[in-house]
């Protein structure tokens, strides 16, 4: 089987990894990206889409004039706002949240009228990969399963054209997955992979409106997560 992970994503595990091992400790520097680059073997683009993945997902922070660090595993998570959303010269992460209500809300709906016992098998693998991930604390794997799972759901809309708008704007509703992840406490993912499941039993159910409407919850509540209301 030929391995299709970025090459970012894989240098995100990398270091996550490096992370959880102790070897960044908490609240310590990182090399520089020169140096960093060097010692994974990696491009600097890469290491640069890699570092702010983790970013994101509250692992590092950069601060400007002093370099990258390590999260403090005690620190209390920031307040959420806009100031990590790395497409704000774009759009804002609120017009992304109702691009995603739109989208894929009709999505399931579809999903609910083509998907088989081939794609619930799917989905339900996802979701439990992505609750394992998280009980690990692989945060990278945890966003990696849910982004295969909304996805995934998107491939099976009987619209060519709705999959295809879905793809065209996945960089920026995969970012509105991994920026509530700081202020996910455990409850949160425990609701999130309920919702998942909600959403599958409705669409192996054939039940187009309980599709949508589990959909609008999760997205609505994953939007709660970062300070947002849609």
């Amino acid at each position: 089987m030929i391995d299709r992970t970025p090459v970012s994503q894989a240098v995100a595990r990398k270091i996550q990894s490096l992370i959880q091992r102790g070897e960044f400790s908490p609240s310590k520097r990182l090399p520089s990206q020169r140096i960093l680059a060097e010692q994974l073997g990696v491009s600097r683009p890469s290491l640069r889409e890699a570092l702010m993945t983790l970013e994101t997902l509250g692992l590092i922070h950069t601060y400007p004039g002093r370099g990258t660090f390590v999260a403090d595993d005690g620190a209390t998570p920031e307040t959420p706002d806009s100031s990590r959303w790395r497409y704000a010269e774009r759009y804002a992460m609120q017009d992304v949240f109702e691009v995603r209500m739109l989208l894929e809300c009709r999505l399931a709906r579809h999903a609910a009228e083509m998907a088989t016992f081939d794609d619930i098998a799917y989905l339900v693998a996802a979701t439990d990969a992505m609750e394992a991930a998280w009980a690990r604390q692989d945060l990278i794997v945890n966003v990696e399963e849910d982004l295969k799972f909304h996805r995934h759901i998107a491939s099976k809309s009987r619209n060519a054209l709705l999959s295809q708008q879905y793809e065209q704007v996945a960089a920026y509703l995969a970012e509105t997955q991994r920026q509530p992840i700081p202020f996910t406490a455990v409850n949160r993912m425990a609701d999130s992979i309920a919702e998942h499941r909600a959403v599958i039993q409705a669409l192996n159910d054939r039940d187009a409106d309980a599709a949508e409407a589990a959909m609008k919850a999760h997205i609505r509540n994953t939007a709660a997560c970062t300070g947002l209301s849609v």
